[in-house]
């Protein structure tokens, strides 16, 4: 196979018109050796790649920086409302390309890069990802920073800069095996500290009640140190913030501690109070009621809202005296959007301050609580849900126990008097889950305590009305809305598939970048021959480009003119990674039953991490590699079917994996996924999807036309009708001759022959208590999967359906869904207007 073009390469072939800086090259490398020298204290002689790559950062932080100051400038002289991005996940990737893509330098570094005699994808692939972020829900926080920078909100994102991000990933023995993500080993160059806004947050202690009100005494403090990172928006001069946490103690010791022995071990006890910050939870989709998780939930909510409230109240830049002191304009100059409920205490946080420390009556801290606050709802699965036990909250946040029971208090008083002695949906909708151990249910404060409630996907915001929340729907419907997820088209087309990027820009120009409806102009040329042509060349450079990119890490043979077959994920049981497993065991057999017949080639491709506790993902992951083993090993198979577990799935594999890919694989049982953006990413880069009507696949065949869209499976309604009655998956095994062989393969050790027995959990699973109903969608499935193949044989047809889903894409940018939530949450409008460069006069 002939080694395909680098990008470097192709850039140096097409010049992508605007897309490309004209930036003076002469400039940069006079910064970038400035830099290597200077800033990093280095000799060319004796630098090393790292050194090379961090001599480049700093060279395009300094066209950061500039920006930066004047974008808060602006903000401070133009006092507009800001909005508060919470996350306790903001999975970011890889920072330099983005940054050059967003500032128009990407060509002119690239020239420097080349003129001083070095590699860029080399200096690109030195940089860590930022993986603070456990999958969909992190990554969409990163998709809006960029949208709302883009968009020249006020924005700020507030997170907590984790020591470790989701674990390494490493495929041992066909096993899953997690090793620490020390991404800050070699340090970051994007992140500044700012000592000088350090916060103190408060832990344990009781509360004393006072005729004047009542405090908070003998709590534990910790320090939070904020870290920041610009976040440029797309070619128009402004830049971001986010502002990330760190734990430090506090310096003070307990003098008795003092004698030798003590004081060695308050010195090391300071460990304890750092803990904080140091690792993110690597669950997605499942709630693990620990208290060091807590502790970072509150950790990230009170130094986030001492920052809102000193800004609120100061509104000058550079500034510390205070202007404002009425509370009552907040609403008005703050909007705090909450990433699902884990920073949820927000809510009792913010009533603390405004009724302890600032002496609000209640009622009037509680109007500017609600007005002030948002909740975004991710999921509906009953496991992820939080629910914190009471005596946890005693022992670490007593003030807020106190608060979140006045709030239930005055809450219940309100439901019993629209549904007069109810019982039964005052103990529905109560803040606290009595029975057993008593709970807060985290999800019933957002609601309460946010004037909006949205879901990320029309189906998913449907289901929170009619089931998960339907009695506060019933009382509140003016709060529940909906905003359909999106990505990023500056990081999800223009950087990570830049041959796209241009054949587009070739026909409709480069609008579409800050405007993805213009996608829809691509209609007209669906029947184009020319640029049918282009695209499918694009499709399989990106191929070509992956295939090395596979062999070269799994030593598997590729057959790049296969169809690239990818379902890349957090590894779960509701994405059922196991149809697909059941799938290309099936096609296993078919190929193994008709040797002869004219199959059409599949490489197939699944990759995700599970979390580290959940032992049903960890044994879906050894199921795959095991049929990896035998399948890819088949001479029988050659290169038609070949499968592989793509290793330590994360940001950067996914830019490589999905502008390659042919087909998607969205397969979650019709009303588990709330929205999914994976699919739409895969949509945006030239795949065609294989989904249920789930989440915004929904939205997604709605927009393509579902004629161009793979949908098979149970509808929600099925499901439901199926809950009701009853699923029996012996029915199915026992009447489905494949799907049995399949089954009996996996239990009788055919995939496992030295552990016959390895995948008895699994069949155990599958066979009598599968929440998923895997079985019940595996026929339609496999039909679904004959229609890829036949249509795969015919690519001018599969091109053009490739096109219209590219056209119908626009809808999925996270600039609609920023400026949806601007208008009709947060109060704010959007603009495309750019700030003067810091060159330009102001």
């Amino acid at each position: 196979m002939s080694k395909p073009l680098s990008d470097h390469d192709r850039k140096k072939q097409i010049s992508v018109k605007g897309l490309a800086g004209v930036e003076n090259v002469a400039d940069l490398k006079k910064n970038y050796n400035r830099h290597l020298h200077f800033t990093l204290v280095k000799d060319r002689n004796v630098s090393t790649k790292r050194d090379y790559y961090f001599a480049l950062a700093h060279t395009v932080r300094d066209h950061l920086v500039g920006r930066w100051i004047r974008t808060q400038q602006s903000y401070y002289e133009k006092d507009p409302k800001r909005v508060y991005y919470l996350s306790l996940e903001f999975y970011m990737g890889r920072t330099l390309q983005n940054t050059m893509v967003n500032l128009a330098l990407e060509n002119a570094c690239d020239e420097a890069m080349y003129q001083l005699g070095l590699d860029m994808e080399e200096l690109q692939e030195m940089e860590e990802d930022a993986g603070l972020g456990n999958g969909g829900l992190g990554r969409l926080a990163a998709c809006f920073l960029d949208s709302m920078a883009s968009l020249g909100l006020a924005a700020y994102g507030y997170g907590i800069r984790y020591e470790f991000g989701i674990f390494n990933q490493k495929i041992s023995s066909g096993w899953q095996v997690e090793e620490a993500d020390d991404w800050l080993r070699y340090g970051n160059p994007w992140e500044k500290a700012r000592p000088e806004y350090m916060r103190p947050v408060h832990f344990y202690g009781r509360t004393e009640h006072h005729p004047d009100g009542v405090k908070w005494v003998d709590t534990q403090v910790v320090l939070a140190l904020p870290y920041d990172t610009p976040v440029p928006g797309y070619r128009n001069n402004i830049v971001n913030t986010m502002r990330l946490w760190s734990a430090k103690a506090p310096c003070e010791f307990n003098l008795k501690d003092f004698n030798v022995g003590g004081y060695i071990q308050a010195v090391l006890d300071r460990n304890l109070a750092e803990n904080i910050s140091r690792v993110l939870y690597p669950n997605d989709n499942f709630f693990e009621g620990k208290e060091l998780r807590l502790k970072q939930e509150y950790f990230v909510v009170a130094a986030t809202l001492q920052d809102i409230i000193r800004r609120f109240k100061a509104s000058k830049f550079g500034s510390r005296d205070i202007v404002r002191t009425d509370f009552s304009t907040l609403p008005d100059k703050v909007a705090i959007q909450l990433n699902d409920t884990h920073p949820a205490l927000a809510i009792p946080e913010l009533m603390r301050v405004l009724i302890d420390e600032e002496k609000l009556p209640w009622d009037k801290a509680w109007d500017i609580c609600i007005k002030t606050c948002a909740y975004t709802n991710h999921t509906v699965l009953p496991e992820a849900l939080e629910r914190w036990p009471i005596d946890l909250f005693q022992t670490l946040l007593p003030r807020h126990l106190e608060i979140i029971y006045e709030i239930n208090r005055r809450h219940l008083e309100r439901v019993s008097s629209r549904y007069p002695g109810d019982m039964d949906r005052l103990c529905r909708m109560s803040l606290i889950e009595e029975g057993g151990q008593k709970r807060v249910n985290m999800a019933h404060l957002c609601i309460v305590g946010s004037h909006a409630v949205n879901g990320v996907a029309r189906i998913h915001s449907d289901i929170l009305k009619a089931t998960v929340f339907k009695d506060f729907y019933e009382m509140d419907p003016h709060k529940f809305q909906n905003k359909t997820n999106g990505i990023t088209p500056r990081r999800w087309l223009v950087m990570c598939n830049p041959g796209l990027a241009e054949v587009i820009a070739e026909r409709i120009g480069e609008d579409f970048i800050r405007d993805l409806d213009q996608l829809k102009k691509l209609c007209d040329f669906v029947n184009d021959e020319a640029f049918i042509r282009d695209i499918a060349k694009v499709k399989q450079e990106n191929k070509m480009k992956f295939a090395v990119h596979l062999e070269e890490h799994y030593k598997v043979k590729i057959n790049p003119n296969s169809m690239f077959d990818i379902q890349v994920k957090r590894i779960h049981e509701y994405k059922r990674q196991l149809l697909n497993c059941l799938h290309i065991i099936t096609f296993y057999n078919r190929i193994k039953k008709e040797p002869n017949k004219q199959w059409t080639p599949r490489t197939i491709m699944i990759g995700g991490k599970a979390a580290p506790g959940y032992h049903t993902a960890k044994m879906i992951i050894r199921l795959i590699t095991a049929i990896g083993e035998v399948v890819n090993n088949d001479p029988v198979v050659g290169d038609r079917l070949k499968v592989i577990f793509l290793e330590n799935y994360r940001v950067t594999l996914a830019e490589k994996a999905i502008p390659a890919a042919d087909l998607s694989e969205q397969i979650s049982t019709a009303g588990t996924e709330a929205s999914g953006t994976g699919n739409m990413k895969f949509m945006l880069n030239g795949a065609l999807t294989i989904g249920t009507m789930d989440g915004a696949n929904v939205e997604m065949a709605e927009e393509a036309g579902e004629d161009n869209f793979f949908i098979f499976g149970m509808r929600v309604e099925d499901v439901d009708a199926m809950d009701a009655k009853g699923y029996n998956a012996s029915e199915y095994y026992n009447h489905m001759p494949e799907l049995k062989q399949a089954i009996d393969q996996i239990a009788g050790g055919f995939f496992s022959p030295k552990q016959p027995d390895l995948f008895k959990d699994i069949v155990n699973m599958l066979m009598h208590h599968d929440r998923f109903k895997v079985f019940a969608d595996y026929q339609d499935y496999i039909k679904c999967q004959e229609k890829v193949s036949a249509l795969y044989k015919k690519p001018k047809e599969w091109t053009k359906k490739v096109i219209l889903n590219i056209a119908g894409s626009g809808k999925f940018s996270s600039d609609r869904t920023i400026s949806q939530y601007a208008r009709e949450i947060w109060g704010v409008e959007p603009t495309l207007e750019k700030l003067a460069a810091p060159d330009d006069p102001k």
